[in-house]
């Protein structure tokens, strides 16, 4: 019998052999399951930082984003104030305008309708005038005519006298010329 212990020796150390193989390949699993996971812990660490990072940049680019949008709104809201102020200005300024053009032109309007109204006065007082002067010019004309025969009347009466007049003086003055030994017809 003692051969079957032997056998048994051997199936036992076989055994043995198969466990503490089998304890090996289980440690070996074992350490190459927690490497794995200490690796996997250790990736997940640095995506765990590399998200609270990309999350941290976000709410700064968030903040920032909200920063601007917050200032580009009250630039924008400032500027429309602005606008709005101008437009109003703008608005005071035509309605002033129109108001002043319109009252200029009332005042050209009247001051041409004036002109017109003296210049139609005027013309009545040239026609008017002419009219006049025609009758004055007729009257004078009139007048120098009676005037100029009579004259021409009293020249014809006062004429033969003073022909005689005049011949008695060339004679004279003749005299006095020929006394003084001058020829008459030398002069």
């Amino acid at each position: 019998m003692p051969p079957k212990t032997k056998e048994k020796g051997r199936k036992s150390g076989t055994q043995k052999k198969k466990k503490n193989l089998s304890v090996a390949l289980r440690r070996d699993e074992s350490r190459r399951a927690k490497a794995s996971e200490e690796l996997l812990k250790q990736k997940l660490q640095g995506l765990e930082a590399e998200l609270k990072e990309a999350r941290s940049e976000e709410k700064a680019i968030y903040a920032e984003m909200s920063r601007q949008h917050q200032a580009l709104k009250e630039k924008l809201e400032t500027r429309s104030h602005q606008l709005e102020e101008e437009v109003r200005g703008l608005r005071e300024q035509l309605e002033m305008c129109q108001k002043e053009a319109k009252a200029e032109r009332e005042e050209a309007e009247q001051a041409l309708r004036e002109r017109d109204q003296t210049l139609t006065q005027l013309r009545a007082q040239v026609v008017d005038m002419e009219a006049k002067y025609q009758e004055i010019l007729h009257l004078k004309a009139w007048c120098l005519q009676g005037s100029l025969d009579q004259l021409l009347a009293k020249l014809r009466a006062v004429k033969p006298h003073w022909d005689g007049a005049v011949l008695r003086l060339h004679a004279k003055h003749k005299e006095q010329l020929r006394q003084f030994g001058l020829n008459p017809l030398d002069l």
